[in-house]
């Protein structure tokens, strides 16, 4: 066998070692999960920076969220950072100030002091969570993740010192095992979750504040008797395709206010950093359940739309954790 041949053979076996497992010992840095191209008409997405003129490299036009693992003088300190997939976890983190301490104090918001949230780097696999948080300021979760592969953890909170700003801060997860890329959804207009169905109305623009409107119904008639979830109707959480930047969405309304119902449209104000691909992750509970929808969105594409995983999303039962 010539130099040649012997190069091609080894670069295939290796290839297929690595298609069928992820993250195998401890020996091994986290291997990052290149983005999955968005099923459109059999053809991969253009980036963000070729959409509305978007960008990553510092030039979004909007904040982003979730990219940095330390920002306005704290750090996400994760102290669990591989699992394995399918095996219930401890996760633990802790976060610290500018000298290193442990933070113990914190605003509650949306009824909690923070927020976390999960997401596999192909954004099929999401989890909103709220951990519990010891004295010495550690928080700790059980988490039991699918499938293998890259995820982001997200921590999302507010420290209670004076004129103290939400901060939502980042780290890469590594779960190992049996890996298999998948690709993002499709957008359109519908999802449906557990027997109920979502219709996601507005569009996602770069750079622009919009609207974005979503209706729950079941079996053909609209829900109008939402239930509270962490003080709200319903809590919506957006990622974009790639790098997984947060986006900051806010409620319109809020109940008790003389204007906001329990449904079927709950609303929301969200602006992208850029064009490209996201995914929408909406929260809402009925009949005492909390059930997420999810959508797959772009932002700059004439209208907008949203597809749920295969399967469907997952429910509160199935280990989503709110």
């Amino acid at each position: 066998m010539n130099t040649g041949l012997k190069i091609t053979a080894f670069a295939a076996a290796l290839a297929a070692t690595f298609g069928t497992a992820y993250g195998i010992g401890e020996g091994f840095d986290p291997v990052a999960v290149e983005r999955a191209p968005a099923h459109d008409g059999g053809h991969a997405s253009p980036s963000p920076q070729a959409e509305e003129g978007g960008g990553r490299t510092g030039h979004d036009s909007t904040p982003a969220g979730g990219l940095q693992i330390s920002e306005g003088g704290h750090t996400l300190d994760l102290r669990t950072p591989r699992i394995t997939a399918g095996h219930r976890t401890d996760l633990r983190f802790t976060v610290r100030d500018d000298s290193g301490r442990a933070v113990t104090e914190y605003r509650r918001e949306h009824d909690k002091e923070l927020h976390l949230i999960i997401a596999s780097r192909d954004l099929l696999t999401y989890r909103h969570l709220h951990p519990t948080r010891a004295a010495d300021g550690t928080w700790s979760i059980p988490v039991d993740l699918p499938r293998a592969g890259d995820y982001r953890v997200f921590a999302d909170f507010t420290p209670a010192e004076k004129d103290a700003q939400d901060l939502t801060l980042g780290a890469d997860l590594a779960v190992s095992g049996s890996y298999r890329p998948r690709e993002l959804p499709r957008p359109t207009d519908t999802a449906t979750v557990d027997g109920y169905e979502v219709e996601l109305t507005g569009s996602l623009r770069p750079g622009r504040a919009s609207e974005l409107r979503l209706s729950v119904s079941r079996a053909g008639k609209p829900v109008t008797d939402l239930q509270l979830y962490l003080g709200a109707y319903g809590h919506l959480v957006a990622l974009r395709s790639g790098d997984l930047a947060h986006l900051h969405v806010h409620p319109q309304g809020e109940p008790g206010d003389g204007r906001t119902g329990p449904g079927p449209e709950v609303s929301f104000t969200a602006t992208a950093p850029s064009g490209g691909s996201y995914r929408l992750f909406l929260d809402f509970k009925h009949d005492g359940v909390v059930h997420t929808a999810a959508f797959t969105v772009r932002a700059g594409a004439a209208g907008t739309g949203a597809e749920a995983p295969p399967g469907g999303t997952q429910r509160h039962s199935d280990g989503h954790g709110h």
